[in-house]
């Protein structure tokens, strides 16, 4: 918290201090907020280095005072000021591989912790969408997103997001980053389409990001400035089109000047059956590590990674049948390049975390032992983005563990039965 309202000040004397540089007068108001709010929910540098957290709020209020152009006859910045310094900052730790300065990682993956977390965005988000008209911007995001996922899934297999269908973070992103009316288009057909494009923008930045080896948490990040610098393309493109029915989508008269409510019901429509597919808050399919397992095991699209990098989180959880399942990954070498070091790691950490058959592998490297997942195990791999299930029965955790498709958990349900 104090670290926050270090922020705060900073951004209002330096905004001041920049309105002084270029001779105008100074208004105090919350415009400084916003740009510390989104700019903290996204990225925050480690104490050692915080003073980088400083610079950053310091690159956003110079993006937005001196990187302008004139749009339809006013000089007006471009970039969206917290999405300027998010993407030069994220752009120099890739660039650098310094993303271990930061809780960049850590933010995005916690923030699945909180319960209901997409309701919980999606309520907040309306009331962001009445005051601000950004209904068709942040909807047609989710909805191109929504989309894209699902056409990935019913064509692969496997899951685009491994666990959701737009990352909670992304749903966050959406929200805040790209809906800034200053930088955005203003027709509704060019709202649309700038929406669509950032869904599509997120949707490759993930797959590239993952190709370079990069943290694919900075593909919401990213591609904000360059649809920022597109707004006059897309503005002179709707211009082209000679109908105007098609670029005002609805006329405000037909719903008494109250468009944006429309548009509004119309997005609840789309969350609530994208809710009760099983789309957000939940189950997903990519929680289950036995579906994992067995797109792996018939070679179904990257689904081979996402099994070793969802063993790996649960390994560094202190899961130790995800470490000893690690240390047989390495010690195959089928699905992975094989290395007998990394799997003795791994096994050590399992047998340190009184994983019997870890211990069994770090003792004889002839032979891979494997053992069903204990409670403690489980209350860690059935968790599905949500808290660890410490205060769960073991019945209670056999019987989701079953619903994951964990055959061994499913007899023994059975035979409690």
């Amino acid at each position: 918290m104090l670290l926050l309202a270090a922020q705060g000040l900073f951004a209002f004397g330096f905004d001041i201090l920049l309105s002084w540089s270029r001779k105008r007068d100074y208004t105090l108001g919350f415009g400084p907020i916003p740009i510390i709010f989104s700019t903290n929910l996204f990225l925050w540098f480690r104490d050692d280095w915080f003073y980088l957290q400083f610079m950053m709020i310091a690159v956003g209020f110079m993006g937005k005072e001196y990187v302008r152009w004139n749009r339809e006859g006013r000089n007006v910045h471009i970039f969206n000021p917290s999405a300027f310094a998010l993407g030069i900052f994220s752009l120099l730790l890739i660039v650098t591989n310094t993303t271990s300065l930061t809780w960049g990682q850590e933010i995005a993956s916690t923030l699945t912790l909180a319960p209901n977390i997409y309701t919980f965005l999606f309520l907040i988000g309306l009331v962001v969408m009445y005051f601000f008209s950004i209904t068709l911007v942040a909807g047609m995001a989710a909805i191109t997103l929504f989309g894209l996922s699902a056409l990935y899934s019913a064509t692969a297999g496997v899951p685009y997001f491994i666990d959701s269908d737009i990352p909670a973070a992304v749903f966050l992103g959406l929200h805040l980053l790209v809906t800034d009316p200053s930088t955005s288009p203003r027709t509704p057909l060019g709202k649309m389409f700038f929406g669509m494009l950032y869904g599509i923008g997120v949707f490759a930045l993930y797959t590239v990001l993952a190709a370079f080896g990069a943290p694919t948490f900075y593909d919401k990040l990213l591609c904000v400035p360059l649809l920022n610098l597109s707004v006059i393309a897309i503005d002179r493109m709707v211009r082209s089109i000679d109908s105007k029915a098609v670029l005002n989508l609805w006329n405000d008269s037909w719903f008494g000047g109250r468009a944006n409510l429309a548009h509004m019901s119309l997005w609840v429509v789309v969350f609530a059956l994208m809710s009760m597919q099983g789309k957000t808050d939940g189950r997903h399919t990519g929680d289950s590590l036995p579906f994992w397992e067995q797109a792996c095991a018939v070679g179904k699209a990257n689904s081979c990674e996402r099994l070793v990098q969802l063993q790996t989180t649960y390994c560094v959880d202190n899961a130790g049948w995800a470490c000893n399942e690690l240390g047989a990954v390495y010690r195959e070498g089928v699905i992975v390049e094989k290395d007998e070091a990394m799997a003795i790691r791994y096994f050590s950490q399992s047998c340190e975390l009184k994983f019997q058959a870890g211990c069994t592998n770090l003792l004889a490297e002839d032979r891979i032992a494997r053992a069903d997942p204990r409670s403690l195990d489980l209350r860690l791999l059935l968790r599905e983005g949500s808290r660890n299930l410490l205060d769960w029965s073991e019945d209670e955790l056999y019987a989701r563990a079953c619903e994951h498709d964990w055959a061994f958990a499913c007899n023994n349900t059975r035979a409690n039965i």
